[in-house]
């Protein structure tokens, strides 16, 4: 089992089926992770085809370990892009700061879990 970081910042997990010297890369039973603060979800895409161009790092997964940290929690697809919808509606209201701090507060499975990321913005004074 691999684990493929796009340039995007997409990642990627599956059994490598076929690659070649450009790092094109065919990997099967592949899903996309999504990590929004404490929340992840496991995107399901099948056989899925890498162009070599876009693929930043690949490392083989170790089987034996967890994969992920305990505080993580997995929620449903539905609501990872929901949360992610309202991370980046979020983001793209403080942009005109320089800074800030985004609470995000909301119920999964009975549980009240709240996220907070700070953001700095650098701006680049030419």
């Amino acid at each position: 089992k691999l684990l493929v970081l796009l340039r995007d910042g997409r990642k990627l997990m599956g059994t490598l089926c076929s690659f070649d010297q450009f790092a094109n890369a065919v990997l099967e039973g592949a899903c996309e992770r999504v990590i929004v603060g404490d929340l992840y979800c496991d995107i399901p895409l099948g056989l899925y085809v890498i162009r070599g161009e876009n693929v930043v790092l690949i490392g083989e997964l170790d089987l034996e370990r967890d994969e992920l940290p305990p505080h993580l929690t997995h929620v449903s697809v539905a609501e990872i892009k929901r949360v992610s919808a309202l991370f980046f509606s979020l983001l793209f209201l403080s942009l005109h700061k320089r800074c800030c701090l985004l609470t995000m507060r909301y119920e999964i499975m009975g549980r009240s879990i709240t996220i907070q990321f700070f953001l700095l913005h650098i701006i680049n004074i030419f």
